[in-house]
């Protein structure tokens, strides 16, 4: 959240507002879409060890893996769209994978989700990154947002 939050701010201060809005509603449209996603299926936590940490919501699918998948891919398409190198953007979108892998994977370590609820987590907020990054390619068409420099 502290990194949208930081995102969101420093494409304000820089007059992109269409691209702040859409890591707004990237980030608040992935924590709905968790919230809902996890009252329909409304599976219960693994009781398989004592769980590191206290939680009281349903188990599927991972909100904390969806949601660093929302936010971190879709910060990472943004900002490797107007990178010119492809290093660069294999770099930052390496990196967006690999924190969401990391996040995902220590929910199962810390006991509070089974492994498909994190592979669910994953697969949806990829989805709905992919459905952003596309408004995010609209947004560029408008001008809203800085051109791909390196295409």
């Amino acid at each position: 959240m502290l990194i949208a939050l930081a995102t969101t701010g420093f494409l304000l201060l820089v007059k992109k507002g269409d691209a702040a809005i859409l890591v707004i509603v990237s980030v608040v449209g992935g924590a709905l879409l968790s919230v809902a996603l996890k009252a329909g299926f409304d599976r219960p936590r693994p009781n398989l060890i004592p769980h590191a940490v206290q939680v009281y919501s349903g188990s599927f699918p991972s909100g904390h893996a969806m949601l660093a998948t929302v936010t971190y891919l879709t910060l990472g398409a943004l900002l490797a769209r107007v990178q010119t190198q492809r290093r660069v953007k294999a770099y930052l979108l390496s990196l967006a994978v690999l924190l969401s892998v990391l996040i995902g994977a220590s929910r199962v370590y810390l006991g509070v989700h089974w492994p498909t609820d994190v592979l669910a987590g994953w697969c949806v907020g990829a989805a709905w990154a992919l459905l952003c990054t596309s408004v995010a390619l609209w947004l560029q068409r408008r001008g809203a947002i800085e051109p791909n420099v390196g295409a």
